[in-house]
């Protein structure tokens, strides 16, 4: 199901990239934990050798280049995200689906998907949900709706690394409900004027461009809506503060307010009034890979905790060898498969251009829950230690948290859910 010019591109890719990238090989991801997942494309559903290589590539950058450090940045409450996103930029990782000619790999979205899982095996769901920003969610809409002269001052630096970019979409009264943002771009001449805020906007400390959806008219809310390319530094925009969270420490969060910011209005993406539905777009794309990503961690945390379960005695005997504990890991493992084939039957749809909001929001729904659920059984069966902050599975308790609240709360999903089993109660 992969574009057949893959290895093409991919050949292009590890030819630019020496010390990450080599031969493809036939059996990737050698270190990641076992699982009754497929790991060679004979046998996978949609990855072919290709996808395998990739992942293979990006594992080592995600050991030598940012796992060492995982600690330091969430316990400094950020990242370097300049310096990683360079890493990656340089090794092709920020625009594997993005066009070739603003420095993309011209891959499906696939391909992206088996990033996003392969960003699974960082130590924290900061890093990689921040990653997920600057990739797949600040610029969908950008790399396919965008003027030629907008992509070459905000995409192409962005897939290279360049610049750091963030979504501005949600308010303080505005989260999931898209439609009631207040922000307001007001045209003045060739210029529009941007008065509100944005919250709870990941990568917007660092981000040097944000992909901000505003009103821009006084019509109807899924009409008066656009999402235009504002670069950071400018006059008006003030980052208030990195908000404090529960969880995802080492993910910058910022609160943004703007004051009278001056925005040409050539920087509006695509046509005006049509934010709203490019964003809906963008969604599709966030949603399928947040699935994706949570799955590599939830495979971990099973194996990390049959491990300790299996070493760690009560009653005289393992813990795993309690029936309650080895029957409840292998429902967590099943559940887990289950989501797995959900996402790769989307994604295969996705590929062919098929509309898959309703499987899409199903993946997230399910990813977010099974997060939470998996996370708290596992830690219970760490005991004290599963209270500290010593060990991965307190850490996916924490950042797992947000899978259901960010990027469409569960009850959001389930009314998208709804809507296309047409069972949603006409107003």
């Amino acid at each position: 199901m992969a574009l057949r010019v893959g290895p093409l591109r991919l050949n292009r890719l590890f030819s630019k990239c020496p010390p990450y990238l080599g031969v493809l090989s036939k059996n990737a991801s050698s270190q990641s934990a076992p699982s009754s997942v497929p790991e060679s494309p004979e046998h996978h559903l949609i990855y072919t050798r290709e996808h395998f290589a990739l992942k293979e590539s990006l594992r080592k950058i995600i050991d030598q280049e940012i796992n060492p450090h995982v600690d330091q940045w969430e316990a400094e409450g950020a990242f370097p995200a300049h310096k990683v996103f360079k890493t990656l930029g340089s090794a092709g990782f920020l625009g594997v689906s993005k066009p070739v000619e603003y420095g993309g790999l011209g891959l499906d979205f696939s391909y992206s998907v088996a990033v996003a899982e392969e960003l699974g095996h960082i130590k924290c769901g900061g890093v990689p949900m921040a990653i997920g920003v600057q990739s797949d969610m600040a610029t969908p809409a950008l790399a396919r709706f965008g003027s030629a002269e907008l992509k070459e001052e905000f995409l192409r630096p962005t897939i290279l690394g360049d610049k750091v970019a963030c979504l501005g979409v949600s308010e303080a009264g505005a989260g999931s409900d898209v439609s009631s943002i207040k922000t307001k771009a007001v045209r003045k001449g060739d210029e529009f004027v941007i008065n509100g805020g944005k919250l709870w906007t990941t990568n917007g400390v660092q981000a040097d461009w944000m992909c901000l959806l505003a009103n821009t008219s006084d019509g109807p809310p899924h009409r008066n809506k656009s999402l235009i390319c504002l670069p950071m530094n400018l006059p008006g925009v003030h980052v208030a503060r990195n908000i404090k969270k529960i969880g995802m420490w080492s993910s910058d969060t910022a609160e943004v307010f703007f004051d009278d910011v001056r925005v040409p209005c050539k920087n509006v993406i695509g046509q005006e009034g049509m934010g709203f539905t490019y964003q809906m777009l963008q969604f599709q794309e966030e949603r399928l890979w947040a699935a994706a990503n949570v799955l590599t961690t939830m495979d971990n945390i099973i194996q990390e905790t049959i491990q300790y379960t299996r070493q760690r005695k009560i009653f005289q005997q393992p813990i795993l060898y309690h029936q309650a504990v080895h029957f409840r890991l292998a429902e967590l493992q099943t559940e887990v498969e289950l989501l797995r084939a959900l996402l790769f039957h989307a994604v295969a749809l996705y590929i062919k251009g098929i509309d898959v909001t309703k499987l899409a929001s199903m993946a997230k729904l399910k990813g977010g829950r099974l997060a939470r659920e998996l996370s708290d059984s596992c830690l219970q069966y760490w005991g004290g230690m599963g209270f500290t902050s010593d060990v991965a599975v307190s850490r996916f308790y924490r950042d797992g948290r947000l899978m259901s609240i960010g990027g469409g709360a569960d009850e959001v999903m389930l009314g998208i859910i709804c809507k296309y089993m047409d069972i949603l109660p006409k107003k």
